[in-house]
C-alpha cells in the first residue's frame, strides 16, 4: 500500500487541507473509490476505511492482479466533518456540485479541480455519496444516463437495485457525471445511512465493492453469493408519497417492507394536541425504497418512495 497526498491547499487558520489516498497494486489506473465529499457522510468514510483494511490484507496475500492499481480516497472534505457541517466550512458550497472544477476559482472549485485531475482516466470510478433527500435508502447503485452508462456492469455489485436517472442541469457538475464524460465507467453507491454507521448495510456495500473488483478481474478473493437477483429500474418508476400536513411524523413501515395500495404507512401527529392530522396511505403496492427519517415533517414533503410491484 502507498499512502499519498492527492491534493493540498494552504490554510491561514489551521493545518493545511489535504486529501489523502491509498493505492494498492501498480500499473494501469484500474479503479478509483471515493468516499465523502460532504461533512456528514460518516457511513461513506467508514465503508472506505474498511475497504482500505481489506485491500491491505489482499495485497499482502498477493491477491491484487498484476498490472492493476486501485486507489481509495476515504474523504475529500474532512474540514467540514471536523466541525459537523455538511458543506464547505466557509461558504457552505457543495464540492460534489463543482466538478470538473476550476483551479483559479472559488475554494470548492479548486478542490474539485485538484481532485479530478488525479482521479480521471481510471477505468472504473466508484463514489459513496448521499442524496439531497435526508433519509434511509435500500442500498443501491445509481448511474446517470449520459450515453456512457454501463448498467450491465453495475449489476456486478450484486446490490438489490441499479437505478438509472436522466441527468438534470445541476447534475452536470457532479463527480459521477464528469467521470462518465471523461470515459470512466462511473457508479454511485448509496449505503442506506449517511450521518452514522449502520453496520449491516455497510458490510453489504463493502462486500459489493469486493465482488465488483473480483468480477472485473482486479482482485482474487472469496466473496459471498448474492442473496437475491439485482433489479434494474429507472428513477422515474419510483412512486413518491408525500405528506399534506405538517407535524410529528410517525412511520409504520421501513425500507424493504412490502406495502399494499391504500395501506396506511405513516401518520402526521399534531405536536400540541396529539391528534392524528393525516393518515398517509401508499398510492401503489410495492417495496419501500426510501423513507424520510426526520421526526418532524412539513407539508408537501416526500415521506416515502416505493418501487411499484
Amino acid at each position: 500500500m502507498k499512502k499519498k497526498t492527492i491534493f493540498t491547499m494552504n490554510s491561514i487558520y489551521r493545518d493545511d487541507f489535504r486529501i489523502t489516498g491509498y493505492e494498492f497494486g501498480s500499473g494501469e489506473k484500474s479503479a478509483c473509490i471515493v468516499g465523502s465529499t460532504r461533512g456528514n457522510e460518516v457511513q461513506q468514510v467508514y465503508i472506505c476505511s474498511q475497504l482500505v483494511k481489506h485491500l491491505k490484507k489482499l495485497e499482502a496475500a498477493g491477491c491484487i492482479k498484476k498490472g492493476k492499481s486501485i486507489l481509495i480516497i476515504p474523504t475529500a472534505n474532512h474540514f467540514s466533518m471536523n466541525i459537523g457541517k455538511r458543506f464547505w466550512v466557509s461558504d457552505n458550497t457543495d464540492i460534489n456540485r463543482m466538478f470538473p472544477g476550476y483551479n483559479l476559482g472559488e475554494t470548492t472549485q479548486r478542490i474539485a479541480a485538484g481532485l479530478f485531475e488525479k482521479i480521471q482516466h481510471y477505468e472504473y470510478g466508484i463514489q459513496f455519496t448521499s442524496n439531497y433527500l435526508s433519509g434511509v435508502y435500500i442500498p443501491h447503485v445509481r448511474m446517470m444516463e449520459t450515453g456512457y452508462e454501463t448498467p450491465e456492469l453495475a449489476m456486478k455489485f450484486g446490490l438489490p437495485y441499479t437505478v438509472l436517472r436522466k441527468p438534470r442541469p445541476y447534475d452536470t457538475t457532479t463527480l459521477n457525471y464528469n467521470w462518465q464524460i471523461w470515459e470512466t465507467r462511473a457508479f454511485s453507491i448509496y449505503a442506506c445511512e449517511t450521518d452514522y454507521v449502520e453496520n449491516m448495510t455497510a458490510e453489504m456495500c463493502i462486500e459489493a465493492v469486493l465482488r465488483f473488483l473480483k468480477e472485473t478481474d482486479l482482485i482474487d478473493c472469496e466473496t459471498s453469493d448474492v442473496p437475491f437477483p439485482p433489479k434494474q429500474i429507472s428513477e422515474s418508476q419510483l412512486v413518491s408519497v408525500k405528506a399534506s400536513k405538517a407535524g410529528i411524523l410517525k412511520r409504520k413501515v421501513r425500507i424493504y417492507d412490502y406495502v399494499r395500495e391504500g395501506e396506511v404507512i405513516a401518520e402526521v401527529i399534531d405536536p400540541y394536541e396529539g391528534e392524528v392530522l393525516e393518515k398517509i396511505k401508499s398510492g401503489v403496492s410495492g417495496n419501500v425504497f426510501f423513507y424520510n427519517d426526520n421526526p418532524l415533517i412539513t407539508a408537501n414533503t416526500i415521506v416515502f418512495r416505493i418501487v411499484p410491484e
